[in-house]
């Protein structure tokens, strides 16, 4: 009986977004839709989430936030409330062999590297912060505050989303849910009243297995599927329109591309003849077997040599040196590579590569779940974004907006913040153009862009 009434109430939110209003003629110069009050849905990069932690900052600079502020001078009421965390270091919790571990954001240092090099590397900004007052501010609940505009929450997949009682396990819903033993995120949008929304949702349901190094799990397609319409067709029941924004592929992000496969530089042929002698014998042994592996070094740049579970010979011998087309993860620990022999001597572990397999599978679930986004624009009558366009293009060939030059390179390049995943408040003022483009395309409403010049990119020590 549960199962039949499920299924008549999707049917009925189905019928009842099919009745949304029809984009007018841009003739009349009337929008086709009301924007007087908007709310936000999705993940990390809707909250604001940026240089690896929540800060507060971070969260007034989201994408959402930037909509809103250009928004209001459309006829929008003004009004976009959001969870602020009160700290500005930050609070990222890590679940670890030890135990929950809590961290503060990146700043940018220049420090000395073990071979006497300088270098500008990301460091927490508290070193060893005090994690009770973490603790405090990630749990102290917030909920007296609702509702809340901007509903994007860090770590969470399409299904969590419909999923009571996520705030018991997301500490970042938690923190603003009423109950969150049983509130579901989804139920929270419709306490705001909205006219209008942006959902970008779908990038933790391939990211995590990306950032794992293929070591966790992608989401079913048919979870994601189910999970994704049921909160289109809900978002749509209650808004007179809204837009939809699709999933980047993550060779657009600095997260996986700032790290070279050929990351060994040998100055002198005694140094590699030494690297080559220690492989005598798995060169050897991949002969014996009829194996196409070989590991050789040279002088000039090298392919690192990578553990590989996946290789078909003895269990003592599966590593090789990385393929160029495979992808190196930033969290591998640099210092490792330039005085620990990671890369040379030692494999560079699982979780920090993905392989061209692991790579194949990421793209074929976001093809994916891309199209599933897509048909659901079209089936509820919704603006779209194409990031995943966006991103290759931006990737290959940069962006200038506003005179700011924006590239995927990490640091310098003004797009991603220094977790290299998510992005800067100059990048997030171009995503919320990106949105306002599409709704104005969509619904003739005229929200004015905003300049992205004057927001702050990463900030370089002098």
């Amino acid at each position: 009986m549960k199962t039949t009434q499920t299924i008549l109430l999707l049917i009925l939110i189905i019928s009842i977004s099919a009745c949304k209003k029809d984009s007018k003629d841009p003739d009349t110069n009337e929008p086709a839709i009301d924007i007087s009050s908007y709310v936000a849905m999705g993940n990390s990069l809707t909250a604001g989430y940026a240089d690896g932690a929540l800060y507060k900052s971070g969260q007034g600079y989201s994408y959402a936030n930037i909509i809103s502020q250009q928004m209001a001078q459309a006829g929008g009421n003004g009004i976009f409330k959001t969870p602020f965390i009160e700290t500005e270091d930050g609070v990222y919790p890590s679940i670890e062999s030890s135990g929950l571990q809590l961290y503060t954001k990146y700043i940018l240092a220049n420090e000395t590297m073990c071979d006497g090099s300088n270098k500008l590397i990301p460091e927490r900004a508290v070193e060893n912060p005090d994690q009770n007052k973490l603790m405090q501010e990630l749990m102290t609940n917030i909920s007296a505050n609702r509702p809340f505009n901007n509903l994007g929450v860090p770590g969470i997949i399409v299904s969590h989303m419909i999923t009571p009682g996520m705030g018991s396990v997301n500490p970042y819903y938690g923190r603003f849910a009423e109950d969150s033993s049983t509130d579901k995120l989804l139920d929270e949008a419709q306490k705001v009243n909205p006219t209008v929304f942006s959902l970008w949702i779908g990038n933790n349901d391939v990211l995590g297995y990306a950032t794992s190094g293929g070591l966790s799990s992608i989401t079913n397609t048919d979870i994601f599927r189910t999970s994704y319409q049921v909160v289109v067709s809900y978002l749509s029941s209650i808004t007179e329109g809204g837009v939809l924004a699709n999933i980047p592929d993550i060779s657009s992000a600095a997260f996986f591309t700032t790290i070279k496969f050929n990351e060994i530089e040998i100055d002198n042929q005694q140094d590699a003849d030494e690297l080559n002698a220690n492989y005598t014998n798995y060169n050897d042994y991949m002969e014996d077997q009829g194996k196409d592996y070989r590991i050789n070094f040279s002088t000039g740049k090298n392919a690192m040599v990578i553990s590989d579970g996946e290789m078909d010979v003895d269990q003592q011998y599966r590593f090789r040196q990385m393929n160029e087309n495979e992808l190196a993860l930033l969290t591998i620990p640099y210092d490792s590579i330039l005085c620990g022999s990671w890369g040379t001597y030692s494999p560079i572990g699982d979780g920090y590569i993905l392989t061209i397999d692991e790579i194949e599978k990421i793209n074929s679930a976001t093809e994916t779940f891309n199209n599933i986004i897509s048909q659901s624009a079209t089936q509820n009558n919704l603006a779209m974004v194409d990031f995943n366009s966006f991103m290759k293009d931006l990737a290959e060939n940069g962006v200038n907006s506003n005179g700011v030059n924006f590239t995927t390179e990490f640091i310098y390049g003004n797009v991603f913040s220094l977790d290299g995943i998510h992005l800067t408040p100059q990048a997030n003022a171009l995503v919320a153009n990106k949105f306002i483009e599409a709704l104005n395309e969509k619904y003739f409403t005229a929200i004015p862009l905003v300049d992205v010049s004057n927001y702050p990119a990463v900030s370089i020590p002098q």
